[in-house]
């Protein structure tokens, strides 16, 4: 099976850029005054091709899938937190659920492959709708978790295929024009660092953190794992064989969703660093992925500040969050409607008849 990966045009627009910025440049209030949320009202209309965004239907997405590299002790926690945690999702209780619920986003959790079955549910045929407020659970389990990535392969060139297939029809799927990706699984911090290191270049010791809460010690230990990793795969160099060699079931299944996202010129929430590794491999596929990209903040994982920079990305908070799942995404955005709003709504001088700076 090939993968097929959807095409994604760029959407630079010199023109419709400029008309955009002079809207902002006339509103009423000093010229930049606005900073940052200036600027993410403009990066919003230039992904959604509008002078008067509007985002509709926001989907949080969270990829869960476990990691045979787990084994080798890379995570503060057991591998059973993935599939708990998945159950925590759907009972609302995490922190993810509170947020998606608080600010009206749909929350939907994707089992990419995680190691056990989940209990039927009412809402599981797919046509029918969960009840407002309440979470969706996809089944697009591709294997039982990865294999223990120091020893071989994690995926099949086959299973990440499927997974990033997967990704790619679960978005055409889902409604609205904007995707924030969130995701579960027990050692995937090891995954992006492992990602982020072969395909920028940079030394896995800069870019390993600790995770889930590893002692000093224990991220040596993890650091160590890594560089056999990559050194039991050190002849593979390309995006989709580096993905399949030392990624993540709900990483492959990100970067499908990702692929899928950009080509319907969705908006792309992109929470922390497993998100944005993932992001880092679909923009290796398609480079017009990042056109549509709005980085949600900082995470307090070393490697995360070096693959933002790699990306030539400016994330909109710097809290020092490092709980993935989506959480920083869905902190963040209540700032993306409150962007298009003063597009869309804030008086131009001319308008409300204000005087301009004077001379």
């Amino acid at each position: 099976m090939s993968t097929v990966i959807p095409d994604v045009a760029s959407i630079e627009d010199a023109t419709f850029a400029a008309h955009v910025q002079g809207l902002l440049d006339v509103k009423t209030k000093p010229v930049g005054s606005l900073g940052v949320l200036e600027q993410l009202a403009h990066r919003l209309a230039c992904i959604l091709g509008s002078d008067a965004p509007v985002l509709e239907a926001p989907q949080m997405v969270v990829f869960a899938a476990d990691h045979g590299l787990a084994a080798r002790g890379v995570s503060a926690y057991p591998v059973d937190v993935t599939w708990q945690m998945v159950e925590n999702f759907m009972a609302g209780g995490a922190a993810v659920s509170v947020l998606a619920r608080q600010h009206g986003i749909a929350l939907n959790v994707v089992d990419c492959g995680v190691a056990r079955d989940f209990a039927a549910r009412e809402q599981d045929p797919e046509d029918k709708l969960p009840k407002a407020g309440q979470p969706r659970l996809w089944r697009r389990k591709v294997a039982y978790g990865t294999q223990d990535c120091s020893q071989g392969p994690a995926m099949t060139e086959l299973e990440c295929a499927l997974a990033i297939r997967n990704g790619v029809e679960l978005v055409k799927r889902l409604p609205g024009n904007a995707l924030l990706l969130g995701e579960m699984g027990i050692g995937n911090t090891s995954t992006a660092s492992l990602l982020l290191s072969r395909l920028c270049g940079v030394s896995v010791a800069e870019v390993t953190g600790m995770g889930t809460g590893l002692d000093p010690q224990g991220v040596q230990r993890k650091i160590a794992v890594l560089q056999q990793v990559l050194q039991t795969h050190a002849a593979v160099t390309e995006p989709l064989p580096v993905l399949a060699a030392m990624g993540g079931l709900e990483v492959a299944t990100m970067v499908g969703a990702v692929l899928q996202a950009a080509a319907e010129r969705r908006v792309i929430v992109v929470d922390g660093f497993i998100t944005t590794a993932a992001v880092l491999v679909a923009s290796r596929l398609q480079p017009a992925v990042l056109q549509r990209c709005v980085y949600a903040h900082r995470s307090g994982e070393p490697g995360h500040t070096l693959l933002l920079q790699a990306l030539g990305a400016r994330p909109l908070l710097d809290w020092q969050l490092r709980l993935g799942e989506g959480s920083g995404a869905a902190a963040a955005w209540p700032l993306l409607p409150a962007a298009c709003a003063i597009l869309r709504e804030m008086a131009s001088f001319t308008s409300a008849g204000v005087a301009t700076k004077a001379g």
